[in-house]
């Protein structure tokens, strides 16, 4: 059985992590796997956005602590490098919009790959938790990186150090997450956002994630520098141009990524 399910419907590229009985933790098998169903997606033209959720009761456990203490298992150091620092870079390169559906607990790994996607939608039973602190490790996956730009140094130091809970309203409330959604509406409501960006202007979707990676470490001249050469690039797709046409014909747009 795979550990890693993709499948492509209505332009979106739905990956599921498929390892329930353990919570969908991961091993090195399953995030290579991972790493390389990313790549489909992003080469794929008829993909023009990524949907991202775990089959069972959890998201993600995060790293799978069996082969992690195994001497004969690959080193804690490769494990970082290896499986969880190429999947963050591919996440924020892919100028394709990512969206995660996390259906259930989040933790260590599990939480930082679940928030460093575009757009993070969670089920009223999921759950947060940055877990390294109980065992004695640093957040990684991004996860120093992105939390606190996603909620405040103050916040992301108390998660980290304390370990604590968030429950997915929470999460919503602290603007860790874009949407906490019930249970039973999650998957339908995290592919319509997906079908519904499939169907945008998608290259003009991509540029604009390329300047928000970049505002991080941008001065301001600097971005909008960046944005009047990425705006020249927009202005330049066949979708600007339909854009532009529908609208003077008074008509809806049919987009094409391109």
């Amino acid at each position: 059985m795979s550990f890693i399910n993709l499948k492509v419907e209505n332009g979106v590229g739905i990956i599921t992590l498929n390892r329930p009985e353990k919570f969908n933790s991961f091993v090195r098998e399953m995030a290579l796997d991972f790493q390389l169903s990313l790549d489909a997606c992003e080469k794929n033209s008829l993909v023009r956005a990524i949907l991202i959720t775990g089959e069972g009761k959890a998201f993600c456990a995060g790293q799978d602590l069996a082969e992690a203490i195994d001497p004969n298992q690959t080193s804690l150091s490769k494990i970082v490098e290896e499986h969880y620092n190429p999947i963050i870079l591919r996440f924020r390169k892919i100028e394709k919009p990512i969206i995660c559906a996390v259906n259930g607990v989040a933790a260590g790994a599990g939480a930082n790959i679940a928030l460093a996607c575009d757009i993070t939608l969670a089920a009223k039973s999921a759950s947060f938790i940055q877990a390294f602190s109980k065992i004695g490790l640093i957040p990684d996956s991004g996860g120093t990186y992105t939390l606190p730009r996603l909620i405040g140094l103050q916040k992301a130091a108390a998660l980290m150090f304390l370990g604590e809970k968030v429950s997915a309203d929470d999460a919503e409330k602290m603007g860790m997450i874009y949407k906490s959604v019930s249970d039973e509406d999650l998957q339908s409501e995290a592919m319509k956002i997906a079908a519904t960006l499939a169907k945008m202007p998608t290259k003009g979707i991509g540029l604009t994630k390329r300047l928000l990676n970049e505002s991080f470490n941008n001065t301001l001249s600097g971005q909008l520098d960046l944005e009047g050469d990425l705006q020249t690039l927009a202005g330049n797709t066949y979708d600007y141009n339909e854009g532009v046409r529908a609208f003077l014909e008074k008509r809806q747009p049919i987009f094409k990524g391109e």
